[in-house]
């Protein structure tokens, strides 16, 4: 079915229900309508979203000018969500479509050839206390930044460490616990096993499977309005609130070149596999109207250069290094915040054949209703050891229904 019937098909129904509740439809950003069972028994928020995007670079020369303009605007990200409550509270579900160019593309032999509409597809089962368990496909629980929306970021998107270390989204099984050790201090833990390479895969597990831990410790309390998992301090925190988080993830007989994600690796008898293990280390800091964010991310190989049966090389080769992400900001009253970011990409030059990576990046964005309705620009300076330098531009509008 082509993107443009799935999206109609999908929309018809909106209208109709829009005009039947138009007079207790949800505030702007709280979704396009809710739905409730006749007997409760059952709930469905619908919502949508889409930011669209320009981008210009330029290269800078020798003699520190910079030429070879390029410019691109597009849709970035386009999506439907949809959540709610099957049966009981306690059984919860979320569906997020995507429907861009760029969340769509990746389709291959190991996705049908055809089209990765499917972000989230997850049923969140609370089956006793303060345990939940999770089932189906959604985000890995990796990096802070990238299990934070697109949609709440404090830029126009994520960094250079998350690109080139993020573990994303994938299928299987998370088991979600949280504890309170005092009356403020609290610890989540999570436990994951999925499938490995990442997802919307049809063709079955071809490697091994890929195990995930984190432990999140937040000494003072909760964030308002589960202010860790967003960018910004738009509920400008009264007293100071703390993250501390560690991600463990190994992905046994991997066959892709960034663990579950990248490039599968080719060789004469099908696939190489090696095992490869990630590591995340972060913290979420917010105090009136500061906020910073740190990460640093580190993956190892067991054999990082791809091999055929008789030991010659491939030419695929795992994405082996470290990064590190430090990003902060401040929100003024008038809704306006100045935001920097310093990222640094140390990948193994022998082994990746990759040069060094320093970005950096000034923002600047306008909250109009909070993260559902804003404008946000940045501007990046490049640095790579080998001098190949450049400058990027970037102005994104965000809008939540």
């Amino acid at each position: 079915m082509k993107i443009s019937h799935l999206a109609l098909w999908l929309l018809i129904p909106i209208p109709f229900f829009s005009l039947s509740q138009e007079t207790n439809a949800p505030a702007f950003g709280k979704g396009l309508f809710n739905l409730v069972g006749k007997d409760s028994s059952w709930t469905m928020k619908v919502a949508t979203r889409m930011q669209i995007l320009t981008i210009a670079n330029w290269d800078e020369n020798n003699d520190g000018s910079f030429a070879n303009p390029e410019q691109n605007s597009l849709v970035r990200r386009a999506r439907l969500k949809f959540d709610g409550f099957a049966y009981s509270p306690k059984l919860k579900y979320k569906l997020e479509l995507g429907l861009s160019n760029r969340d769509l593309s990746g389709g291959s032999e190991f996705t049908s050839n055809t089209p990765r509409y499917i972000l989230d597809a997850v049923i969140k089962w609370n089956f006793y206390e303060n345990f939940v368990l999770w089932f189906g496909q959604t985000k890995l629980p990796g990096n802070i930044e990238r299990v934070i929306s697109s949609g709440d970021l404090q830029q126009v998107d994520r960094s250079l460490l998350n690109s080139r270390f993020t573990i994303d989204r994938d299928m299987g099984f998370q088991l979600r616990h949280h504890i309170n050790i005092s009356e403020k201090f609290l610890i989540r833990e999570i436990l994951a096993i999925s499938q490995g390479e990442g997802r919307n895969i049809t063709t079955g597990n071809l490697g091994g499977h890929q195990y995930t831990s984190r432990l999140e410790v937040l000494p003072f309390g909760k964030f308002l309005s589960k202010g860790d998992y967003k960018g910004s301090d738009l509920k400008r925190e009264k007293k100071p609130k703390l993250m501390l988080a560690a991600s463990y993830d190994i992905n046994q007989n991997a066959v892709k070149t960034k663990s579950n994600q990248g490039s599968y690796m080719v060789n004469d008898v099908g696939f190489y596999e090696t095992t490869i293990t990630t590591v995340f280390i972060d913290a979420m800091f917010k105090y009136n109207g500061f906020s910073f964010m740190g990460e640093y991310a580190c993956r190892s190989a067991k054999e990082a250069l791809a091999k055929n049966t008789d030991g010659t090389l491939t030419g695929d080769v795992v994405q082996v290094g470290s990064g590190l992400n430090l990003q902060s900001g401040y929100l003024f009253k008038n809704n306006w915040e100045v935001s920097s970011r310093y990222t640094s990409i140390l990948l193994d030059k022998d082994i990746t054949g990759r040069n060094p990576q320093k970005q950096y990046t000034l923002g600047l964005s306008k909250f109009i209703v909070g993260h559902k309705l804003k404008v946000q620009t940045d501007l990046s300076y490049l640095s790579e050891h080998n001098g190949s330098n450049g400058l990027m531009y970037r102005l994104q509008l965000d809008i939540h229904f």
